[in-house]
């Protein structure tokens, strides 16, 4: 099929590849650049879906990206430079208070648990508020720019927890941390934990449901004015991995939930520029999702935000490292924060701090050492 036999009623996607080190020395409108980052590539991969099936899959140069697309019908032309023009989009940072966090580079998002259950280090700061404050100190001094603060386990199959619960876990650490200046996420799918939080101390909310778990949850982050990570979970329900029905492409059926999600937010009031998405890696995803997820990761640059990459310990490591258990999952981990960088993640979310910000000061002086020719 070529391009111009697309149907109308197709959906496309777009996926930056081809990537180079450096557009110098390549001939003008050869490259593209993702965001305000330091990837350029020469290449879009387009596929076109229709009537739940994929019907066209071709690799358009970017120097011929224009030319190509104009043979596509009107409505798909228009989405096709859409999409191209959300890639090169610059990111705007993310101003919390006194606190800029720029999106040039992939920033560090570390994982503090407050929980007795999570899959990896679950009860290890249970009831004890300072000493979960001082690892969320010592995880900001390692170079994470956000703590994520979360209250409740979402691993398969975790029990509910009343939200009371959840904020008197939660809110006695973002107080100590705020205090100290410390920029901190609330890791929570509940309207009251977010406002708790946020009134603690907290400047960001990153929902697993999107803001759909709770019926006043988009209000509430509406009103707060605050950045918003959207993650997607096949499930909205008390049971975020639930997906009985799997998917027809992930890839194109993540996007399409997060595209919708990030409408709804522009539609609350939301302004583009304080919404983050999350693929939700190892949410009701098989090996085979999530490893393809992961190879298509740049396709979600296409939304024109900035993408959070969360594959700390997460099972896919295990899996292909003979069951594994999640405290030996380190190697897997920081692979998985490179890789996502070299795909254009502005952020990954990790456990192990020092480790991944080393990883990606490594990435960086690469990259910077291939724009320079070096």
């Amino acid at each position: 099929m070529t391009l111009s036999d697309i149907p109308a009623q197709a959906r496309l996607y777009l996926r930056p590849t081809w990537f180079v080190p450096s557009p110098i020395g390549l001939a003008d409108g050869s490259t593209a650049r993702m965001g305000n980052g330091l990837l350029w590539f020469q290449g879009y991969e387009l596929t076109a879906r229709h009537g739940g099936r994929r019907v066209a899959r071709v690799t358009v140069p970017v120097a011929g990206f224009a030319d190509a697309v104009a043979a596509l019908p009107d409505p798909l032309a228009e989405r096709a430079a859409w999409l191209a023009a959300n890639i090169s989009l610059q990111r705007p940072p993310l101003v919390l208070g006194e606190r800029t966090i720029r999106f040039d580079a992939p920033q560090v998002m570390a994982i503090l648990n407050i929980t007795p259950d999570s899959f990896s280090d679950g009860g290890k700061h249970v009831g004890d508020p300072q000493a979960a404050a001082d690892a969320g100190f010592a995880m900001a001094a390692a170079g994470a720019a956000l703590i994520d603060v979360g209250g409740e386990s979402t691993r398969p199959k975790a029990p509910k927890l009343w939200e009371g619960d959840e904020i008197a876990r939660v809110v006695p650490v973002i107080e100590r941390l705020a205090a100290a200046g410390v920029s901190m996420s609330i890791d929570t799918r509940k309207a009251g934990v977010m406002e708790a939080a946020l009134a603690a101390g907290a400047a960001v909310i990153n929902d697993v449901s999107a803001l759909q778990h709770d019926p006043r949850a988009m209000e509430v982050a509406a009103a707060a004015g605050c950045p918003v990570i959207l993650m997607h979970a096949p499930s909205a329900g008390d049971d975020p991995h639930e997906n009985p029905a799997g998917y027809g492409d992930v890839v194109a059926d993540v996007f399409d939930h997060l595209e919708a999600r990030v409408e709804a937010c522009l539609t609350a009031g939301i302004a583009r520029e304080k919404i983050m998405v999350d693929p939700g890696l190892g949410f009701g995803k098989s090996l085979a999702d999530n490893l393809a997820l992961v190879n298509g990761l740049a396709t979600f640059q296409g939304l024109g935000v900035p993408l959070l990459f969360a594959g700390s310990r997460k099972r896919l490591i295990g899996a292909l490292s003979n069951e594994a258990p999640a405290a030996e999952r380190l190697g897997g981990s920081v692979a998985l924060a490179f890789r996502a960088a070299e795909l254009g993640a502005q952020m990954v979310r990790v456990h192990d701090v020092k480790e991944s910000v080393q990883a990606l000061h490594l990435w960086r002086g690469l990259a910077d050492a291939g724009l320079s020719g070096v």
